[in-house]
């Protein structure tokens, strides 16, 4: 049985996490997989967006037990590598061109947290669960810390990192790490409508929106201004905006 079930719905890519008798739990030929599903769907031109979700009654739950037992008897060289494996599929959600959107149900705990996190766009049922409970076991979030720090300030990220509490998806609306919620059901036909909105928008707009967006974090204003001023021109000689002119200007 494949690890990530793939599917296109027109321009959309649909990646289901596909171990729902193990909560969609994270270990190494998952992750290898969903990484080779967002590399085949980046290099697809026919796509507009990717979406992330999980099959059964959750979203992701982290690590599976296999994946803890492997920590706990591994070097210290392994366990770099092993958490470099999931600190690679995070670089990567933000490195191919198109959005990648999480699609969360039920739960979203730990490591499945952190791969929503890092996802460009949240979409959550209105009861939908999210967490971060390393902490209670002696185990950092660490890798997420990066994602979730650009997301939010540092005293809220610290209360989420720290204290290992599972929050709603109210909560996670309101903290802006959810973009939009919707009922249970319809739910996978609202995250197509929602998703499909970028068949309607410039690819390479968006591809060079997402770089800028990532690229930038950091930079001081100016710095961040002047990289803005690169990728206008850089927009302005594209085959999209030349013909988007031209229709405006026949208008």
């Amino acid at each position: 049985m494949p690890e990530v079930l793939v599917t296109t719905k027109g321009a959309l890519r649909v990646l289901e996490l596909n171990r729902p008798e193990k909560r969609n739990a994270l270990n190494d030929e998952l992750i290898a997989a969903l990484k080779d599903a967002l590399r085949e769907a980046d290099a697809d031109e026919s796509l507009r967006a990717i979406v992330i979700r999980g099959a059964g009654k959750d979203f992701c739950s982290g690590a599976d037990l296999s994946a803890l037992q492997k920590i706990a008897s591994a070097s210290y060289e392994e366990n770099v590598e092993d958490a470099r494996t999931l600190a690679e599929l995070f670089e990567l959600i933000r490195k191919v061109r198109l959005p990648v959107i999480a699609a969360v149900h039920g739960r979203a705990l730990a490591g499945g947290c952190g791969l929503a996190t890092a996802c460009d766009l949240v979409l959550a049922t209105n009861t939908a669960r999210f967490g971060y409970p390393e902490v209670k076991i002696g185990f950092v979030p660490a890798m997420v810390a990066a994602i979730l720090r650009r997301n939010l300030g540092e005293k809220k990220s610290f209360e989420l990192l720290t204290q290992g509490f599972k929050y709603s998806a109210e909560d996670a609306l309101r903290l802006g790490l959810v973009n939009q919620l919707f009922d249970e059901e319809g739910f996978d036909d609202a995250v197509t409508e929602y998703a499909s909105r970028y068949a309607k928008t410039s690819a390479s707009a968006v591809a060079m929106t997402k770089a800028l967006i990532y690229y930038i974090d950091g930079d001081d204003f100016s710095s961040a201004i002047e990289k803005g001023v690169i990728v206008n021109a850089n927009a302005r000689v594209t085959e999209d905006c030349q013909q988007g002119i031209a229709k405006f200007l026949e208008k």
